[in-house]
């Protein structure tokens, strides 16, 4: 560990030297780019220099034993100062951690209503409410660019896009099977019924990531459908983009302008083919995936949540929560917190077992 980090503290050094030179200053997209990289390795090298400062502290109190009338004090703050570099040391571990180069990204969900026909699109609406508080709590923008309403509420399928700082990094772990047990409002009897919408969460391809040839698409303008009102066009603008190689059908209809309905639709098809390669690496890679939670089986059952006893259970970390309704009011900090926390811990053990 102490190699690595004496090799960022160099790195990190050099940069600031960089960003001194006036040929680098007055270069505005090197100067980014050097600027950008600094601020990622600053907080490593801070936690860094404190952990040096703790153990040179360390050294200077086990001097202190040898005079009598400060041994007491000195063996207190030892073992003060241990235990802070302790604390330390598991910081830097986790920061050392290979960063997901996907954490920065945008992304584009999908929800759809599954098993349990009107019950499981009403669940996938009320889905999409708890995504759509989550976002607003942290600031980001939110995007439909697909909506098919279910006959009695909710959608049988919905797709959006969220933008924001690191949405990804919260995200990447909601895609998989949702469940719900709850007495539906047409149930006449009162049974609690059981009832099923799937997530998935891609994060937003870049121009870089994937590359499209004009060969391999089919585009077909067609009129929207839609629940009514301002979700449908009078004219003939919404887009539906085949990718023959894959099969994969991209369909967009938000947009009045038929242009801008193919950009959102060919940015939504450059997402599903980047996800898509990534699912094949991660597949390849079948021991790097046992250090992750599930992110990859979009059949997974995820959670369970149960509105007669007001509980949320996430089955892959074993938590459960009491207060499924302000989960449902988009406060979702809990979960996430927990399931990042242990995805570096399973990270971590991995790591250390290499």
């Amino acid at each position: 560990m102490d190699e690595r980090l004496k090799i960022i503290e160099e790195r990190y050094n050099f940069l600031n030297n960089e960003l001194l030179k006036p040929e680098v200053y007055e270069n505005y997209e090197k100067m980014k780019v050097l600027s950008k990289e600094k601020t990622f390795l600053e907080e490593k090298v801070n936690k860094y220099h404190e952990y040096r400062q703790v153990t040179e502290d360390i050294e200077t109190a086990k001097e202190m034993l040898k005079d009598p009338e400060m041994a007491e004090f000195a063996s207190e703050e030892i073992e003060n100062l241990n235990n802070k570099k302790e604390e330390l040391e598991s910081i830097l571990k986790r920061m050392l951690l290979p960063k997901d180069p996907n954490d920065e990204k945008n992304v584009i969900m999908e929800i759809r209503g599954a098993a349990g026909g009107d019950e499981a699109n009403i669940f996938a609406g009320d889905l999409f409410r708890m995504y759509s508080k989550y976002a607003e709590h942290e600031g980001w923008k939110l995007e439909v660019t697909y909506e098919a309403p279910g006959e009695s509420g909710g959608y049988s399928n919905i797709e959006f896009i969220l933008s924001g700082e690191a949405v990804y990094s919260k995200l990447k772990y909601e895609s998989g099977v949702h469940r719900v047990q709850r007495v539906p409002e047409t149930e006449s009897q009162g049974r609690v019924h059981t009832s099923t919408a799937t997530v998935l969460v891609m994060p937003e391809a870049e121009e870089v990531d994937v590359e499209i040839k004009d060969s391999d698409i089919r585009v077909d303008i067609t009129r929207s459908s839609g629940a009514g009102g301002q979700c449908v066009n009078t004219t003939d603008s919404a887009v539906r983009i085949t990718h023959i190689p894959t099969g994969i059908i991209v369909y967009c209809q938000v947009e009045r302008s038929q242009i801008k309905n193919k950009e959102r639709a060919m940015q939504i098809l450059k997402t599903r083919l980047y996800d898509l390669k990534q699912r094949e690496q991660e597949e390849k890679l079948e021991s790097e995936r046992k250090s992750k939670i599930g992110t990859g089986d979009r059949s997974e059952k995820i959670r369970t949540y149960n509105y007669p006893q007001n509980r949320i259970t996430d089955h892959r970390i074993n938590l459960t929560l009491m207060h499924l309704d302000k989960v449902m009011e988009g406060h979702l900090e809990e979960i996430i917190e927990a399931l990042i926390t242990e995805d570096e811990r399973m990270k971590l053990e991995a790591d250390e077992n290499k």
